[in-house]
């Protein structure tokens, strides 16, 4: 048991006869009244999105959970597959539990797996990832007087970002696996 304050993001509770992992929260301390944390929670076991609200006096029982760090090789249709890379043992880890971050995944990226009773139960992304740019639009030229300006590009796995328009076709870029945004060129 600890308290809410002690909360991160990817940490695994047992609340509602389930296991949840913690995708988003929020402290919030109103003016009048008591304070308190939004979380936004997922089911582990049905890939169900909450979000509930906590006192800061609560307490919630977290699940101990073992972490490891893998490699994404491949996926099929119901499962993505990785590998310890220090025993090479292969784990296929159900679509849903990463649901919408997969896009975030290609060939060789690492990754932290939690698990819980060998039953992986959360996977943390890098802050940033490296793509090479598959797709960028052409820069128009003239188009700089807004100072900002971005056009459409696509990575080598299919995930979209948009990126400042002197970014090119085969550049190597960083994105931000939190927000999706481009984040800064590699040299």
């Amino acid at each position: 048991m600890a308290n809410v304050s002690e909360i991160k993001k990817g940490m695994v509770i047992t609340w509602k006869n389930g296991l949840w992992n913690i995708s988003e929260f929020q402290h919030v301390s109103p003016g009048k009244g008591q304070a308190f944390t939004r979380i936004k929670l997922k089911n582990i076991n049905t890939g169900k999105m909450v979000e509930n609200t906590f006192k800061s006096s609560e307490t919630l029982e977290f699940v101990a959970v073992s972490k490891r760090t893998m490699t994404y090789l491949f996926s099929d249709d119901l499962t993505h597959t990785f590998m310890d890379m220090e025993s090479y043992e292969q784990t296929a880890i159900d679509k849903a539990l990463i649901g919408d971050d997969a896009k975030y995944l290609k060939e060789g990226l690492q990754v932290i797996v939690s698990s819980n009773e060998g039953i992986a139960v959360a996977i943390e992304f890098p802050k940033k990832i490296e793509y090479t740019v598959g797709y960028a639009e052409p820069a128009v030229k003239g188009d700089t007087a807004s100072g900002n300006v971005m056009k459409n590009s696509t990575m080598e796995n299919g995930l979209e970002v948009r990126v400042p328009a002197f970014i090119k076709t085969g550049d190597k870029i960083l994105v931000n696996s939190d927000t999706g945004d481009y984040s800064e060129r590699v040299n």
